[in-house]
């Protein structure tokens, strides 16, 4: 495969920014990649903003924190201005168009405007706008293999939610189907 990947997976505390991270991070362990995984948030935590930087590569990764990511996901308007403008030229861009109205006026990016949050409630998946925001992810930049992602869900959700894999797995069906 040969490609680096830059990653900022951005939106509120809460709206399961940390735990795509992991997943996306998992993902890459799990194709053998090298693989970094930087948290950041807010004091407020829940309703906060938070990030996360993960970084997946064939080479040893120089640093965790992504500042010009080449993949970006915006949860929220908060995360969406503060982080468009610092995407890497032919970046990939997904946002959730449920929670974000605005749009870039970018033409070196490719921008993808999913309406998250709306397709998880409408498929009886609420909260899980961010792993149908994974799966467009993965659709357009092909970081891991599908069975990698799948499996790094399974290692992801822990024992005592053990119904939301399922889920987690459908979310992920549904945007790669996008």
């Amino acid at each position: 495969m040969g490609r680096s990947y830059n990653m900022l997976i951005a939106g509120f505390g809460g709206q399961g920014v940390l735990f795509s991270g992991k997943v996306t991070a998992y993902a890459g362990l799990i194709d053998g990649k090298e693989v970094s995984w930087f948290p950041s948030y807010g004091p407020e935590m829940r309703g906060g903003t938070s990030n996360c930087s993960v970084c997946i590569s064939d080479q040893p990764i120089g640093s965790p924190q992504v500042n010009t990511p080449d993949v970006l996901i915006a949860m929220n308007l908060p995360s969406f201005t503060k982080f468009i403008d610092a995407a890497a030229p032919s970046s990939v861009v997904v946002v959730d168009s449920t929670t974000v109205s605005a749009r870039s006026d970018r033409t070196d990016i490719n921008a993808f405007y999913v309406p998250a949050s709306q397709i998880a409630l409408d498929n009886d998946l609420p909260g899980l706008a961010n792993i149908v925001l994974m799966g467009k992810m993965l659709k357009e930049t092909g970081f891991a293999k599908k069975e990698s992602v799948v499996e790094a869900i399974k290692k992801s959700v822990p024992a005592k939610r053990a119904d939301m894999v399922e889920k987690n797995i459908k979310a992920l069906e549904i945007g790669l189907g996008l």
